[in-house]
Parts: C-alpha cells; structure tokens; sequence
C-alpha cells in the first residue's frame, strides 16, 4: 500500500509542503509567485470485499452494459501507453458483432491488431521503427 499512501500524502500536503518539494527544483521559487490549480484527476476504484468492506484497486476497468450500449471506464485514466489497448478492449465488448467487419480498417491502424511481436520478430522491427520515427526518437 505504499502507492496509496503517498497519494494520500500528496493530497494532504500543505502550501508550504508543496513550495519545499518545489525548492528541489528551482530553489528561487516563492509562495507568492505561485497558485495550485486543480489538473488531472485520479479516482481509485473501490470494491467491496467480504472480510475488509472496501478494498482499494489500482489499474483500470471497463464495464459495459449487457447489451454493449453504453460502457465506462473506472480507474485511473489511462495514459498514451494503455490507452489503445482499452478502447479494443470497449470495442470488443460493445462491438462484438461488428467487430470481424473493422478487422481490415484497425489493422491498418494498428499493425500489431491480433498479432504477437513476441511471435513476429520481423513486425516488432517494424512496429518499433515506425513507433521511433512518430516520437522523434530516431
């Protein structure tokens, strides 16, 4: 539970707390010059559990209705690095049906869509070569 306690002390943190962690990084800053505004928001997701009532999960989940018509994301919000793997997964269980139809058009969206790089070392050459060049790495 470590995670959970340093979220839980970066919320509690006072004005001066948060000037000292500044300080680490630019020693010149002072109260005055700077205001805490509200960014992105984290929220955990709590299940309940038999023996300890509420029990804190980190990660995401996605639920969905039976019918595929509406689905949520709980958790904390997913970065660039998960956040492709979550919509297949909304696609999957909303779209199910549909699915075999976009297979073409996300595979040239996503070259890697049902394949292992684990398994295809040639497409994992190609995947990481296009990724570099997108981020400005090579």
């Amino acid at each position: 539970m470590d995670l959970t306690r340093y979220l839980i002390e970066q919320v509690m943190q006072s004005p001066q707390d948060r000037l000292e962690a500044l300080q680490e990084f630019f020693p010149a800053a002072e109260l005055d010059d700077w205001r805490l505004l509200t960014a992105g928001q984290r929220v955990q997701i709590i299940k309940q559990d038999p023996e300890k009532g509420g029990v804190l999960q980190f990660g995401t989940e996605i639920v969905s209705s039976a019918d595929g018509s509406i689905a949520a994301l709980l958790g904390a919000s997913p970065g660039a690095s998960t956040a492709v793997d979550v919509m297949l997964d909304i696609l999957g269980k909303c779209f199910s049906k549909r699915l075999p139809d976009w297979k073409k058009r996300l595979t040239e969206m996503i070259p890697s869509y049902c394949k292992s790089l684990q398994d295809d070392p040639a497409l994992y050459r190609t995947v990481r070569k296009e990724a570099d060049q997108a981020l400005g790495l090579t």
